[in-house]
């Protein structure tokens, strides 16, 4: 908790009070005497307005604005308290001149007695103005009281949202897992049928690929080097598999050193979405994935030949793709661009990921 005197309230107040403490002085003539008893005097006006204004900012609004429905009874007990207020301060504007005429009789300077107090027009203009200076400090200490509740409303807001926006982020990254295993297994599974070495080479790259899963996924963001030699496990376990009419490139630059952080298992989906679409078995294939980086921003295009699965093929269900542009949202709003799509005839796919503010 911070001192009183770092809080932003305590120095608005502070100036508050001393501008008030200040009115006095700035309404004495050049030619008048303020001493102490008149200075005294001519601090009611002042004190009132700040009494009505922390009886609002203390009292009434934190007890009526607490509840809905509760606005007219605080303006009826404004009004009430302003009224009352205001016919006492036109008294005591009434003593204070009788006793200032009698400070000036002594010092011998005279003032002609008017009988009857002051013109009607300057009684109801008193009136006026002060009631008015006074709803003003009521209005301004119940503006405060709704300020600081809006503020509070706004941070629990916003630590809702921080909650709700972390917890989908880990509802996508526990469906992701299960969604990427699944795929590596069938991978490994057709392997076993031809080709038992390569697909115990296979499981030896499954090893280090579920040891990131398992111990950086869970972060939000990991080292983008590590994310990185992830992708490149992940493309060694896929080209055991793969037949030579596939030509897979990759083209990585990074800083050095490279310190930048990306969100986890996000880049991979592209890359798996390239050997899922991107290979025939009997037509000449390629792949090229190029991940680049500098302080400003990440960048990864990948391009692969297009062969898209007919309708009766239902592997994968596409929802990985679908995942990654939920997941650019929760952790990078406004952050991203996504630039994705076949060409003119449809043979060449490209999926381009931009991070900026890295």
């Amino acid at each position: 908790m911070r001192p009183f005197f770092k809080r932003m309230s305590f120095w608005l107040q502070a100036v508050l009070w001393v501008t008030m403490l200040m009115m006095p002085l700035m309404s004495t003539a050049p030619d008048e005497v303020l001493t102490l008893p008149l200075y005294l005097r001519r601090l009611v006006m002042p004190l009132t307005l700040m009494a009505v204004f922390y009886a609002n900012y203390l009292w009434l609004a934190p007890k009526y604005l607490r509840h809905e429905g509760n606005g007219l009874k605080l303006l009826l007990v404004n009004l009430l308290m302003i009224s009352v207020l205001t016919i006492g301060l036109y008294e005591w504007m009434k003593l204070e001149r009788e006793l200032q005429r009698k400070e000036l009789t002594k010092r011998g300077v005279i003032i002609p007695h008017r009988r009857g107090g002051p013109p009607p027009r300057i009684f109801y203009l008193g009136l006026i103005r002060d009631f008015y200076f006074l709803g003003t400090a009521a209005v301004l200490g119940c503006a405060v009281v709704m300020g600081r509740g809006w503020m509070a409303s706004e941070k629990m807001r916003q630590k809702a949202e921080v909650a709700r926006r972390e917890a989908e982020l880990k509802n996508l990254r526990n469906q992701m897992n299960p969604h990427f295993l699944l795929n590596t297994l069938n991978n490994i599974y057709a392997l076993t049928a031809f080709d038992t070495e390569k697909a115990q080479a296979a499981i030896m790259e499954l090893s280090k690929i579920l040891r990131h899963m398992l111990y950086d996924n869970q972060q939000p963001y990991v080292k983008l080097t590590d994310e990185v030699d992830f992708i490149n496990n992940y493309i060694k376990l896929m080209k055991i598999r793969l037949s030579s009419n596939v030509e897979v490139n990759t083209s990585i630059q990074l800083p050095k050193p490279c310190t930048l952080k990306i969100a986890p298992m996000i880049l991979i989906s592209l890359v798996e979405n390239a050997f899922k679409h991107g290979i025939s078995p009997t037509q000449k294939s390629y792949i090229n994935i190029n991940i680049s980086a500098n302080n400003d921003k990440i960048e990864c295009v990948v391009e692969n030949s297009n062969f898209p699965k007919d309708g009766s093929d239902r592997s994968g269900h596409g929802i990985g793709l679908v995942q990654v542009g939920q997941r650019l949202e929760l952790s990078y709003p406004g952050k991203f661009e996504w630039q994705k799509g076949t060409n003119e005839d449809n043979t060449l796919y490209t999926s381009k990921i931009t991070i900026y503010d890295t």
